[in-house]
């Protein structure tokens, strides 16, 4: 079965950087478009950055050029690289695939809270 474990969440000023980790297993990772997603509080969860088999990657308006993701298939791990933080950007950040198939299990997700 999949499993998603992410982590590098924490507690940062207002500017600062960040780097989130999704370890995955149960599947052909390599295979997969890969995607962090966010939900803030009494919000919809929404995707923020994906990234193709092929390393072609995408962001929402809303972080472009802050974010980046990435994904090293070897260990079969996607990354999300996160500065110039803004206390919008708190929310609990998950991994999952970006699919018109759905999403697997959704993991425990790793909370980033931005203070101001």
């Amino acid at each position: 079965q999949v499993q998603l474990v992410e982590s590098g969440g924490g507690l940062v000023q207002a500017g600062g950087s960040l780097r989130l980790s999704c370890g995955a297993s149960g599947m052909l990772f390599s295979t997969y478009t890969m995607g962090w997603y966010r939900q803030a509080p009494g919000k919809e969860r929404e995707l923020v950055a994906g990234v193709t088999s092929g390393g072609t990657t995408n962001y929402a308006d809303s972080v472009k050029g802050r974010f980046t993701i990435s994904r090293d298939n070897a260990k079969n791990t996607v990354y999300l690289q996160m500065s110039s933080l803004k206390p919008e950007d708190t929310a609990v950040y998950y991994c999952n695939r970006v699919s018109a198939f759905g999403s697997w299990t959704w993991g425990k997700g790793t909370l980033v809270t931005v203070s101001s």
